[in-house]
């Protein structure tokens, strides 16, 4: 699918209510994700996560495959695979695996791990996450090379002449993107090995701000690496609903997003750090969540965009659950009709061609009187009394 514009996607968590069927809530992201390959939407990313009861699927890569087979178009990614918890061989070997499987459709998303409950059962010390992440980034790059054996030890796993059994489907290599959310580690692992970036933290309270600051950082740190950081491959992630208007995409969403925030991030989780007590009136107000009609939530991304300062190459919707079913199926869709064509330049002939119809219509319209009134002298036939007044004035509807 060709694009000429900014790539729009999901950040699938997901985000399921303690207490809903788990087996419907997988059921229902496999739907949404179908729907938004029809609606033609670019990317999905899955999430990875083994506790706190919310954020239910284990395996990314388990969900990408079943997802690929009920799609055409959609890339589809790990939101993202917790490095530390995987040895990179076989981390390597199951997103080429996938790669072939869906003829160049996947992505691998890297971060440490999101939820230390997760990396506290597998004994790892969150102090040691990020550091981990990065060795195994970059075990994961030697072996996408395909150039060599690769042999290294760390404290934490070990390479023995390893290399790949099958080389990667998309050459060089299938995208590739690291988490950044609130502090710098991200965006320099990024730029050091010369990949994209997911950019989490723009949707949290002073987000925005951050972007370019980052970015600049990222392209320093990149160029001690030799490696150019490409504004292409960079996602920023923020909350977004979409209604026919102001009013209706606030009371669809309102319940939900409380709901979500007081029994997830307040009740379970203690609140993480940056984390607003009240997200959707502080994000509204900062920009970092669009909830509105089709023209909010476009001026809300064009807003977004400016604090990069340069542009980014995609942005991705945080996938809640803060409305009901429909009308979260509606958002999606009223997004890719109204907002989605601005940022892509899908309808610029077909508004350019309308307003040229319409400054030229006397000129180019006018001879059609003379053919209309010929149409009914040579089958001898008079005009009609209701079409008479339109052809002497030449405001015939055609």
């Amino acid at each position: 699918m060709a694009h000429r514009g900014l790539r729009f996607g999901i950040f699938l968590a997901p985000f399921h209510r303690v207490g809903d069927n788990p087996t419907l809530a997988i059921a229902r992201d496999l739907e949404l994700v179908t729907w938004l390959d029809q609606l033609g939407y670019d990317e999905a990313w899955i999430g990875e996560h083994h506790s706190a009861g919310w954020e239910i699927i284990a395996s990314p890569e388990i969900f990408i495959a079943a997802a690929a087979e009920r799609t055409k178009h959609i890339m589809l990614g790990s939101g993202v695979t917790s490095l530390p918890y995987h040895h990179p061989l076989l981390v390597a070997q199951r997103f080429v695996q996938l790669d072939h499987m869906t003829r160049g459709r996947v992505m691998l998303g890297c971060g440490p791990g999101a939820l230390v409950s997760d990396a506290y059962m597998m004994g790892i010390d969150a102090e040691q996450q990020r550091r981990m992440m990065d060795e195994s980034l970059g075990a994961i790059m030697r072996l996408l090379a395909c150039d060599e054996p690769v042999t290294m030890k760390t404290d934490w796993f070990e390479l023995r002449e390893a290399r790949l059994h099958l080389a990667p489907y998309t050459y060089p290599r299938f995208p590739i993107a690291v988490a950044s959310v609130t502090t710098p580690s991200g965006v320099l692992a990024a730029a050091r090995h010369g990949v994209g970036m997911l950019s989490i933290g723009a949707g949290l309270p002073g987000g925005p701000q951050k972007l370019a600051e980052h970015w600049r950082l990222g392209e320093s740190e990149a160029a001690k690496h030799g490696k150019v950081m490409d504004r292409a491959g960079w996602k920023l992630v923020v909350n977004m609903h979409c209604a026919e208007d102001d009013e209706t995409a606030m009371r669809e969403v309102r319940h939900g997003e409380r709901l979500e925030t007081l029994s997830y991030f307040s009740e379970t989780l203690g609140r993480p750090p940056m984390r607003s007590e009240d997200p959707l009136t502080d994000g509204l107000r900062a920009g970092t969540t669009l909830v509105g009609s089709p023209e909010t939530v476009a001026k809300g991304i064009e807003r977004m965009l400016a604090f990069t300062e340069g542009g980014a190459g995609g942005v991705l919707f945080r996938s809640h659950e803060w409305a009901n079913r429909e009308q979260t199926m509606r958002s999606y869709e009223m997004f890719a009709r109204w907002v989605m064509p601005r940022f892509q330049h899908s309808v610029e002939t077909t508004i350019g061609s309308r307003e040229w119809c319409s400054e030229n219509r006397t000129g180019i319209f006018g001879p059609s009187m003379g053919a209309l009134r010929k149409a009914f002298t040579d089958a001898g036939q008079e005009v009609p009394d209701h079409m008479r007044m339109r052809l002497h004035t030449g405001k015939v509807e055609l």
